[in-house]
C-alpha cells in the first residue's frame, strides 16, 4: 500500500464516523395518540413510544392538564382473556425503547376534560425517576377509528 493511502485511511474513518447519526443524547417520545371512551366518564387510553438516549431511564409517570390522573398500566393475555394491571414505572434502555400499544402497556386516562374531541391534540408531560420531562402533543381519536399506523382492512 501507499504511504499516501495509508495516510488517507484514519481520515476517512473520522469522516465516515461523522456521518453517523448521533444517539440521542435525552430520552425522546414519538407517535403519541390517545382512543378516547366511546362513553362518558370512562377512562381513555393512550399509547406512545418511549425513545432512549445515551443513558437508562425509568418511565414513572405521565400527567396531563386535561386528566384528573394518569395511570401507567402493563396490559397482555392470559388463559386467552386480555389482561390489564397498574404498574409503578417502566424502564427505558440506553439507545433502546419502550413500546405503549394496543394490547401490550398503556396509559389510562381517568376524568378527561370534556373539551377533548376526537381530531384534535392532548398535552401529555412524561415524567422519569431522573427528574427529567418531555413535553408531547399526543393525537386524540374515536374509539372506532383505527390505531395509529394501522391501514384500513387489517
Amino acid at each position: 500500500m501507499s504511504r499516501r493511502l495509508l495516510l488517507a485511511l484514519p481520515l476517512a474513518a473520522v469522516a465516515l464516523a461523522a456521518c453517523q447519526p448521533a444517539a440521542p443524547k435525552d430520552a425522546t417520545v414519538s407517535d403519541a395518540w390517545i382512543r378516547l371512551s366511546p362513553v362518558a366518564d370512562r377512562p381513555a387510553a393512550a399509547y406512545f413510544t418511549v425513545h432512549g438516549g445515551a443513558a437508562a431511564e425509568r418511565l414513572i409517570a405521565v400527567e396531563s392538564s386535561k386528566a384528573g390522573r394518569i395511570e401507567l398500566h402493563e396490559g397482555g393475555m392470559k388463559d386467552g382473556m386480555m389482561t390489564m394491571r397498574a404498574i409503578d414505572g417502566v424502564d427505558v434502555p440506553a439507545g433502546g425503547e419502550a413500546k405503549f400499544a394496543p394490547g401490550g402497556n398503556h396509559a389510562m386516562l381517568f376524568d378527561v376534560a370534556a373539551d377533548v374531541k376526537p381530531g384534535g391534540d392532548m398535552p401529555l408531560t412524561f415524567r422519569f425517576k431522573s427528574g427529567k420531562t418531555i413535553e408531547a402533543q399526543a393525537r386524540t381519536q374515536a374509539a372506532g377509528d383505527a390505531a395509529s399506523g394501522e391501514h384500513e382492512g387489517h
